[in-house]
């Protein structure tokens, strides 16, 4: 365990950071053993807590452990997944396992861990504003109990709240996102129908779950999706490298009209599903029907244009529409998980201080290559929030290493404690 700095030295920090999910967490990590950048990391929960609505069991990260806190920068690290492991004495059976990619339970305890480990790191505080002092150049950040913390640059790490979409706003009734699944789920395996709408990783995850014992259970169970087909998770080593600084290079470098529409054709690089679970899905569906007719539909090409609750009946109604054929059609669910996704919205907090901000013509952040939106270009990060501008590693725990260096180069006016590498693929992406 890392030795604590003096107290008094934390009180005046050199930047704050908002928010506390593993990319400002690994951040916390990275720089709790500087002795020339100090941080003070805030945030709203009482504890660590990532995804937990979807921790089913043996479901993993989609990325390998090296892709932890801290390893792809500084390997020698206390707060490494490994050596988490090995204070926790499960190393060798990690290494008997014989998988890359840790439980994502496990990855929550492993974050967990490191963050009782930090003196930089407070719980419980929500951030209500922030203020800047030109006087002074500090930022002012106030919390709901009171507190103010100042300092001259800030790192937002607010995550990325669950996406509802517009169809289904504002329901009422039991209907679930899939972020907080685990807490409906014996609920939902009790209802005699369940409809899941979405496309990724989560809603295969869902489905592949009530669909186990849906015989025995008597009811039905719907997929519906707007894509065209279950895209799997393009993970081939070449596709890989586009998560490269590099590639990020690269994409950063195009006009912004080419780098949207380069990300809404790479979708399926960041938001497919696992191509085991896909497999699995079938397997499962084949096994079910030899026994007879599963009762589930499966629905792809396939809208959600509104959705209406009757709360006496205890159902909702879906308006669907198959993209394809252009043809209306209803479903009628007592049960609702919209696997959705998650999608960035700019803090309220931030709104005293918009005009420090740039924005490109979409009202987006414009942010630097160094991940900075500010006018200065070094007073306010950002991470997971440059998706448009840095294309998709942007949320990509594997490339989170990474930008945190690059953040820790620029707090500290180009110093570099950890190497930031700047070519490591073999293709060649620009010109």
């Amino acid at each position: 365990m890392p030795t604590p700095r003096d107290a008094a030295a934390r009180d005046v920090p050199d930047f704050i950071g908002i928010g506390l999910g593993p990319f400002n967490l690994g951040l916390a990590c990275l720089t709790e053993p500087l002795d020339d950048l100090h941080g003070v990391f805030l945030e709203s929960k009482p504890d660590f807590d990532w995804h937990s609505g979807m921790f089913l069991e043996g479901a993993t990260l989609q990325t390998p452990f090296l892709s932890d806190l801290v390893t792809l920068a500084d390997p020698t690290s206390p707060f490494g997944f490994l050596n988490y492991l090995k204070e926790s004495g499960r190393l060798y059976s990690f290494y008997i396992r014989e998988s890359f990619y840790p439980l994502r339970e496990e990855f929550n305890d492993y974050c967990r861990w490191a963050a009782a480990r930090l003196r930089s790191v407070r719980f419980g505080r929500t951030v209500t504003e922030v203020a800047y002092d030109e006087a002074d150049g500090r930022y002012t950040v106030r919390t709901s109990s009171g507190e103010e913390y100042r300092a001259p640059r800030l790192v937002l790490g607010t995550g990325t709240p669950p996406y509802v979409p517009p169809a289904a706003e504002g329901l009422g009734g039991d209907a679930v996102h899939a972020g907080n699944y685990l807490t409906a789920r014996e609920e939902l395996r009790r209802k005699r129908s369940v409809t899941v709408v979405g496309s990724g990783q989560s809603a295969a995850e869902i489905y592949h779950d009530l669909l186990q014992d849906i015989d025995s259970r008597g009811s039905a169970l719907n997929w519906v999706t707007r894509s065209p087909r279950f895209f799997p998770l393009e993970y081939t080593k070449l596709t890989l490298e586009m998560t490269s600084p590099e590639y990020v290079d690269h994409f950063h470098g195009l006009p912004p009209e080419v780098r949207d529409r380069l990300g809404a054709s790479q979708k399926n690089l960041y938001k497919g599903i696992n191509t085991e679970l896909i497999n699995a899905v079938f397997d499962l569906l084949y096994a079910k029907n030899r026994k007879g007719k599963v009762p589930t539909r499966l629905l792809t090409n396939t809208s959600l244009d509104s959705v209406r609750h009757d709360p006496a009946a205890g159902t909702y109604t879906l308006g669907l529409r198959q993209v394809e054929q252009g043809r209306d059609h209803t479903l009628t669910t007592e049960g609702l998980v919209l696997a959705t996704g998650y999608r960035y919205r700019v803090p309220e907090f931030l709104a005293p201080v918009r005009d420090r901000i740039r924005w490109d013509a979409k009202g987006r952040y414009d942010v630097t290559r160094d991940y900075a939106i500010d006018v200065t270009g070094h007073g306010i990060y950002v991470q997971n929030a440059e998706l448009h501008t840095h294309g998709f590693a942007a949320p990509d725990l594997g490339m989170a290493a990474y930008r945190n260096s690059r953040i820790i180069r620029a707090l500290l006016g180009g110093r570099e404690p950890y190497r930031v590498e700047t070519a490591i693929a073999f293709q060649e992406f620009t010109a």
